[in-house]
Formats: C-alpha cells, structure tokens, sequence
C-alpha cells in the first residue's frame, strides 16, 4: 500500500466514525422530538422533563462531532471534495443541535400548558406535525447516507406539507382566542411550539439541501418551496 492509499485510507476510517456521531445524535433527536410531542399530548411533565435533560447529550455529540472533523482537517488534509464532505457533516450537525434546541423548548412549555385547560385538538394537531418533521429528519439523513438526491429532493418538497399545517393550526389558534379571550396564554404558548416544530422542518430541509451540495457540488436552483404565510398576516404572532 503506497503512502497517498494509506492516506485515503485513513480519512475514510475517520469520517465513517464521523459519520457514525451523526447518525447517532440524529436518532436521538428523532426520539427527542417524538418524546416532546408526546409529552404535550398526554400532558406527561416527567417525559417532558426527560427531553430536557436529554439534549445535553445531543449538545455533547455536536461538540464531538466538530473536534473530530477540525481533527481531521488538520491532519489529513483533504482534497477539495472530501473536505466538502468533512464540512457538511458539521453543517449537519449544526442543525440536528438547532432541532434538539427546539424540541427541549417544546418540553418546557409543556410544564406550563400542563397547568391549564387543554385547547380543542390542538396537541394531537401538533404530535402529528412532529411526527412528519421526524420523517423528514430521518428521511434526509438516509439521503446523507446514501448520497441519494431523490430522497434529498423529498424532504425540500415534504416542507411544504409542513408548512400548511403549521398554517392550519396558526389560523386555529387565532379562533380560539377571538372565541374565548382565557384562552390567549395557552394558545400563544401553542403557537411558539408549533412554529419551533415548523423550523425544525427547515432545518431537515437544510441538512437535504446540505446532501444535494455534497452530491452534486451545487445548492439547488429552484428556490425551496415555502407554505408559511403567517409572515404576511396582520395578526402574525412569530
């Protein structure tokens, strides 16, 4: 085996353990995400809790991830393309940390709206936008994994679907606090959840987006569609 072999060798042995942290601290931030969401529904303080607690262990896999990739940047000095790769799991895990921020951010306002009376089918409404954001999550990980732009491309797409619950829900909440003026604390604690749910969708997205540059050496051309129109309402709350 000639030296430049051996070399190659090597990064990839260190980026497959990279890797393997990603795709570690992606499972516990689907899991984190579904805890949250399902902490909100059934109004469990204690899960709720536990996803707190447990994001430090995705802030820790982050700060792993980022050592080991400047790691191997210093060392092995990549080409241009590996080192591509190299900056793309770090981008990666930059938003899977951002997700774990927001999941934790759902828990501890499920503590508070535990103390008050349950909106409508708002949480079920929320539990089931978690549930899509974790499929996109998960979705444009494999996509990381397999190099796979058709997979990528269903995550930028599937944010759309996203966005309209998010607006449908957004517009449920403006009812029930013009219907009932008690209920505006609870619904704006609901609101911010499911915006925080909302961007966690922008942040899979991104990680797509992130495995079609990695894949094709470009960002994509076509703007990504967006269905958020709370932006443009008189009575935005973001």
């Amino acid at each position: 085996m000639n030296s430049e072999t051996h070399i190659a060798s090597a990064f990839d042995r260190d980026l497959e353990a990279i890797q393997a942290l990603v795709v570690k601290m992606g499972g516990l931030v689907e899991h984190n995400i579904s805890d949250a969401a399902r902490a909100l529904e059934d109004r469990d303080v204690e899960l709720a809790a536990q996803v707190r607690a447990a994001d430090k262990a995705v802030d820790a896999l982050e700060e792993q991830i980022n050592v080991e990739a400047a790691r191997v940047i210093a060392i092995r000095a990549p080409a241009a393309s590996d080192l591509r790769t190299v900056l793309t799991v770090m981008k990666i895990a930059g938003n899977l940390e951002r997700c774990g921020d927001y999941s934790k951010n759902l828990a501890k306002r499920t503590a508070i709206l535990s103390q008050m009376d349950p909106i409508g089918g708002t949480a079920k409404s929320i539990r089931r936008m978690a549930r899509e954001v974790e499929q996109m999550l998960k979705i444009s990980l494999d996509a990381y994994i397999q190099r796979d732009v058709t997979l990528a491309e269903e995550v930028r797409h599937r944010d759309l679907d996203v966005d309209q619950m998010y607006n449908a829900l957004f517009r449920e909440f403006l009812t029930h606090m013009m219907e009932d003026p008690r209920h505006i604390t609870a619904c704006m604690h609901l609101h911010f959840i499911a915006k925080n749910i909302e961007r966690m969708g922008d942040h899979a997205t991104s990680i797509a987006e992130q495995v079609i540059y990695l894949v094709t050496g470009s960002l994509p051309d076509e703007s990504r569609p967006k269905g958020d129109l709370t932006s443009t309402s008189d009575m935005g709350l973001s």
